[in-house]
């Protein structure tokens, strides 16, 4: 069985858009015995929509349709971030060199003539679900940062883009939280790194125990997190930021019994639609957490995002 590396537990899927009600029957029924969950489209818009909503381990792709042919669905799969990475085979009567040429430089990964032998397509469809997993574990680390097992930077700009555009058009709430662990370079001078590498792996072990399964930890850079918390207003932030704040205070180091870690937090949120910019509104609760560490530490500074750019003052 192929394993999806985002979930284990899930059958890979497979989006089959073609306009032949027998392919579809076909598919159905000599497919059943393989671990795949596949679904089906009759044409090529509503194809390309389901691949977009539902982002499929793998496209079968018949070129002559209608509303849409077989080469456009493939450019504009291809040409989307959402989608661009989905292996994509063509199932086609149209078996000229030029076809099979067109289709392999738009970018589909294998080609497949019609009427086809069904021992041979499995073969190439399991094939075809190895390269997809491999690929997708391979982004899934990229954006895994090492020691910590959180998301990285790179991903938290992406993810933070994607539920911020998704506020600007739903509406709702939407916060976010900036989380330092103060004082941590005296950890690291006093103690020695590798008792500065626990604190940073507890704390994130703290992060993802207590968030919710649809709120997001990154490791921001250096010991600094960031948690992105959906549909959530700043005072439900504040909450469960300072049950983060007050669990961290009252743990016990290996390293350093005597010596508790906190933790300074500063939160930016919404409740009912951005106030700002994504970058000010990121900028906005950095300046948040630049203000609790200013008075004092080992404490919250929450408020809603304010509009327009926001200048932060230079860390001391």
């Amino acid at each position: 069985m192929l394993i999806n590396p985002s979930n284990p537990d899930e059958r890979p899927v497979v989006l089959l858009i073609d306009d032949s009600e027998f392919v579809h029957r076909l598919l159905q029924a000599r497919l059943k015995t393989e671990s795949i969950t596949l679904i089906c489209e009759r044409d090529g818009r509503a194809g390309l929509e389901r691949a977009k909503a539902t982002n499929p381990s793998l496209v079968l792709l018949d070129l002559d349709m209608p509303v849409m042919d077989g080469f456009e669905v493939l450019r504009e799969l291809m040409d989307t971030p959402e989608t661009h990475n989905i292996p994509v085979i063509i199932l086609s009567s149209q078996d000229t060199i030029q076809d099979k040429v067109t289709a392999f430089d738009l970018g589909a990964i294998d080609f497949v003539s019609k009427p086809f032998e069904l021992t041979e397509l499995r073969a190439r469809l399991r094939s075809s679900l190895r390269i997809s997993s491999l690929f997708r574990i391979l982004e899934q680390k990229a954006q895994i940062d090492g020691l910590t097992g959180l998301f990285n930077r790179a991903y938290f700009d992406d993810r933070w883009t994607q539920e911020y555009e998704r506020c600007v058009r739903q509406g709702g709430g939407l916060s976010i939280a900036m989380v330092d662990i103060d004082h941590f370079k005296q950890i690291n001078d006093t103690y020695g790194h590798p008792a500065g590498d626990v604190v940073i792996e507890e704390v994130a072990k703290l992060l993802q125990r207590t968030i919710r399964k649809v709120d997001v930890a990154c490791r921001y850079g250096g010991e600094e997190f960031a948690l992105i918390l959906p549909e959530t207003s700043p005072s439900d932030a504040l909450v469960l930021c300072d049950r983060i704040r007050s669990d961290c205070e009252s743990m016990t180091w290996s390293h350093h019994p005597e010596r508790a870690i906190t933790l300074s937090i500063g939160i930016s949120g919404c409740i009912d639609g951005p106030l700002s910019d994504a970058v000010s509104w990121v900028a906005h609760a950095d300046s948040n957490l630049y203000q609790a560490k200013q008075t004092g530490r080992n404490r919250i500074v929450c408020t809603e995002t304010i509009p327009g750019p926001i200048k932060l003052p230079e860390a001391g």
